[in-house]
């Protein structure tokens, strides 16, 4: 299968940007006043190319679930079919993200493109990426077929209808292989960014830390190559989560982030698809230590820090009613002429 390769990004609406920039300012209340409500309004506006801007009418989270041979390596908490019994639990409305999806006014999609059994899929490559600790996690046909599922997967949720989309997590061990990507291309030595994940003990993160320096010294002669190292270093949901990601930019949607494993693959995103990142925000940041170098890489600042570190698309879900805050507030506060309130005195 052909390498992928990504059109030019296009870029929000600086023109609209400006307007609503002006637009805040004219609001009743003193310039600034609405903190990082008044960014993100404008940097909605700007994605949507409106001011003011448009409450979202259909947000969609997309889960991407995978199963990871690491995680018989003992560098999680949870055994690895825990990862099937977990989609099934988001399959049937019982998970955290649902909960929270359905608080938040966004739909919930489940995408099996990785996990260990015979269950068939739309988008499926292959049942478990292969243990990174020890061989590549794909093959160069599957991590094509996973960004390609991942680019497909975007453009059937914008063609739905979707205007913001947000990507989730499951799989057991995912957060290793993030990581292996997080340091890769932020250049970290795994100590400085590997954290506890779903909880393990000192045993366990030192599992965690010589899978993730096994398999980073295997991927350090191709960082320069975002899909090689998602072919060694990475895992097929990692994979699908950059395609996904960077197409988002290319269609134009806005994107909020998840936590750790979905960021470490918005590094790979911008590297596919240059200038993708300004249709993202960062939702939240979770507990990783991972997370917090990726984030600064990509010059994202977190909406909500919460002490998260769940995944599914938890984080980025609970920062959404805070972004619909900031639509509400640009579009709907009545300026200083509408009210008849004096404005600021500069003299």
């Amino acid at each position: 299968m052909t390498a992928p390769t990504f059109d030019t990004v296009p870029t929000p609406d600086a023109e609209v940007a400006a307007a609503a920039r002006a637009r805040q300012d004219n609001l009743t209340k003193p310039r600034g006043a609405l903190g990082r409500l008044e960014d993100l309004s404008v940097w909605v506006s700007s994605c949507q190319g409106v001011c003011p801007p448009k409450q979202f009418e259909r947000a969609r989270v997309v889960v991407f679930a995978a199963d990871h041979g690491v995680a018989r390596a003992g560098v999680s908490a949870y055994p690895p079919e825990v990862t099937a019994q977990m989609v099934a639990n988001i399959d049937a409305g019982g998970a955290a993200i649902n909960v929270l999806a359905e608080l938040a006014g966004a739909g919930v999609r489940l995408v099996d493109v990785a996990v260990d059994t015979d269950a068939p899929g739309t988008h499926k490559v292959r049942r478990s990426s292969e243990n990174i600790a020890v061989a590549d996690a794909l093959s160069e046909d599957e991590v094509a077929a996973a960004v390609a599922a991942g680019r497909d997967i975007a453009d059937e949720e914008v063609d739905s209808g979707a205007d913001l989309l947000i990507a989730g997590d499951m799989g057991i061990g995912n957060t290793t292989a993030a990581t292996v990507l997080v340091c890769a291309l932020t250049n970290t030595e795994p100590v400085a960014a590997i954290g506890r994940g779903t909880g393990i003990d000192d045993a366990g993160w030192i599992r965690k830390t010589a899978a993730v320096r096994d398999a980073l010294y295997r991927v350090h002669p191709v960082r320069s190559d975002p899909v090689a190292v998602l072919r060694v270093g990475g895992g097929a949901d990692l994979a699908a989560m950059a395609g996904f990601l960077a197409q988002a930019a290319l269609r134009r949607t806005p994107v909020l982030l998840d936590g750790m494993v979905v960021t470490s693959a918005a590094l790979v995103a911008e590297r596919l698809a240059p200038g993708a990142r300004a249709w993202w925000q960062a939702g939240h940041r979770s507990t990783e230590p991972a997370h917090t170098l990726a984030l600064a890489q990509l010059e994202l600042e977190p909406i909500v820090d919460l002490g998260m570190r769940l995944g599914e698309g938890s984080g980025a879900v609970v920062a959404l009613p805070v972004v619909r805050a900031a639509i509400a507030t640009l579009a709907q506060m009545a300026t200083f002429d509408s009210a008849g309130v004096s404005g600021r005195s500069d003299s």
